[in-house]
Protein backbone atom coordinates (compact mmCIF):
# COMPACT_ATOMS: atom_id res chain seq x y z
CA UNK A 1 0.00 0.00 0.00
CA UNK A 2 1.32 3.93 -0.86
CA UNK A 3 1.33 6.33 1.63
CA UNK A 4 1.58 10.05 0.81
CA UNK A 5 2.72 12.83 3.35
CA UNK A 6 3.21 16.39 2.50
CA UNK A 7 4.98 18.91 3.65
CA UNK A 8 6.35 22.45 3.47
CA UNK A 9 3.03 24.19 3.22
CA UNK A 10 1.78 27.92 4.94
CA UNK A 11 1.88 30.98 4.69
CA UNK A 12 3.24 33.45 2.22
CA UNK A 13 3.13 36.88 0.91
CA UNK A 14 1.62 37.59 -2.66
CA UNK A 15 4.35 36.85 -4.92
CA UNK A 16 6.09 35.01 -2.71
CA UNK A 17 7.50 31.17 -3.12
CA UNK A 18 6.96 27.66 -1.49
CA UNK A 19 8.39 24.31 -1.78
CA UNK A 20 6.12 21.49 -1.34
CA UNK A 21 7.27 18.12 -0.94
CA UNK A 22 5.69 14.86 -0.87
CA UNK A 23 7.43 11.70 0.43
CA UNK A 24 6.32 8.42 -0.61
CA UNK A 25 6.26 5.14 1.15
CA UNK A 26 4.63 1.84 1.01
CA UNK A 27 4.98 -0.64 -2.45
CA UNK A 28 5.57 2.41 -5.18
CA UNK A 29 7.37 0.32 -7.70
CA UNK A 30 4.00 0.33 -9.93
CA UNK A 31 3.47 3.81 -9.89
CA UNK A 32 3.32 5.59 -13.31
CA UNK A 33 2.32 8.98 -12.57
CA UNK A 34 2.98 11.37 -9.56
CA UNK A 35 1.31 14.52 -9.12
CA UNK A 36 -0.20 17.36 -7.49
CA UNK A 37 -3.37 18.75 -7.20
CA UNK A 38 -5.43 21.60 -5.15
CA UNK A 39 -9.05 21.84 -3.95
CA UNK A 40 -10.08 25.85 -3.10
CA UNK A 41 -12.74 26.03 -0.62
CA UNK A 42 -16.36 25.76 -2.20
CA UNK A 43 -14.36 24.33 -5.63
CA UNK A 44 -13.60 20.54 -7.03
CA UNK A 45 -10.19 19.41 -6.97
CA UNK A 46 -8.18 19.96 -9.45
CA UNK A 47 -4.68 19.35 -11.33
CA UNK A 48 -1.78 21.50 -10.97
CA UNK A 49 0.96 18.99 -12.44
CA UNK A 50 2.22 15.58 -12.67
CA UNK A 51 5.15 14.15 -13.68
CA UNK A 52 4.67 10.61 -15.78
CA UNK A 53 7.35 7.65 -15.30
CA UNK A 54 8.86 8.69 -19.12
CA UNK A 55 9.34 12.17 -17.22
CA UNK A 56 6.79 14.22 -19.28
CA UNK A 57 5.35 17.10 -17.07
CA UNK A 58 2.28 18.62 -17.39
CA UNK A 59 0.86 22.09 -15.93
CA UNK A 60 -2.66 22.94 -15.38
CA UNK A 61 -2.78 26.36 -17.63
CA UNK A 62 -2.95 28.62 -14.51
CA UNK A 63 0.50 27.73 -13.04
CA UNK A 64 3.05 27.41 -15.89
CA UNK A 65 5.51 29.28 -15.96
CA UNK A 66 5.08 29.89 -12.13
CA UNK A 67 5.33 26.37 -10.80
CA UNK A 68 7.83 23.06 -11.36
CA UNK A 69 7.25 19.60 -10.24
CA UNK A 70 10.42 17.16 -9.62
CA UNK A 71 10.98 13.78 -8.83
CA UNK A 72 13.49 12.43 -6.93
CA UNK A 73 13.40 8.28 -7.30
CA UNK A 74 16.23 7.28 -4.87
CA UNK A 75 14.51 9.93 -2.05
CA UNK A 76 10.90 8.72 -3.33
CA UNK A 77 10.02 12.53 -3.35
CA UNK A 78 7.99 14.53 -5.73
CA UNK A 79 8.28 18.47 -4.80
CA UNK A 80 6.17 21.39 -6.16
CA UNK A 81 8.51 24.58 -6.42
CA UNK A 82 5.95 27.64 -6.18
CA UNK A 83 6.93 30.80 -6.95
CA UNK A 84 5.19 34.24 -7.76
CA UNK A 85 2.59 33.24 -5.77
CA UNK A 86 -1.04 34.86 -5.48
CA UNK A 87 -4.18 35.21 -3.14
CA UNK A 88 -5.60 32.65 -6.02
CA UNK A 89 -3.60 29.81 -5.62
CA UNK A 90 -4.87 29.69 -1.67
CA UNK A 91 -5.64 25.75 -1.20
CA UNK A 92 -5.19 22.81 -0.10
CA UNK A 93 -2.66 20.56 -1.82
CA UNK A 94 -2.55 17.15 -2.28
CA UNK A 95 -0.08 14.70 -3.05
CA UNK A 96 -0.98 11.70 -5.42
CA UNK A 97 0.54 8.70 -6.77
CA UNK A 98 -0.92 6.41 -9.81
CA UNK A 99 -0.48 3.43 -9.71
CA UNK A 100 -3.61 2.05 -11.47
CA UNK A 101 -5.56 3.72 -8.83
CA UNK A 102 -5.11 7.44 -7.18
CA UNK A 103 -3.78 7.03 -3.84
CA UNK A 104 -3.77 10.68 -2.26
CA UNK A 105 -2.01 12.37 0.47
CA UNK A 106 -3.98 14.13 3.36
CA UNK A 107 -3.29 17.32 1.95
CA UNK A 108 -1.55 20.48 3.34
CA UNK A 109 -2.75 24.74 3.31
CA UNK A 110 -1.11 26.74 1.32
CA UNK A 111 -2.42 30.67 1.99
CA UNK A 112 -1.11 33.17 -0.43
CA UNK A 113 -1.98 36.68 1.68
CA UNK A 114 -0.56 40.04 2.79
Amino acid sequence: QVQLMESGGGLVQPGGSLNLSCAITGTNDKIYLWGWYRQIRGKQREVVAYIRSDTATHYADFVKGRFAISRDGAKNTVDLQMNNLNPEDTAVYYCAAVDGRFNWGQGIQVTVSS
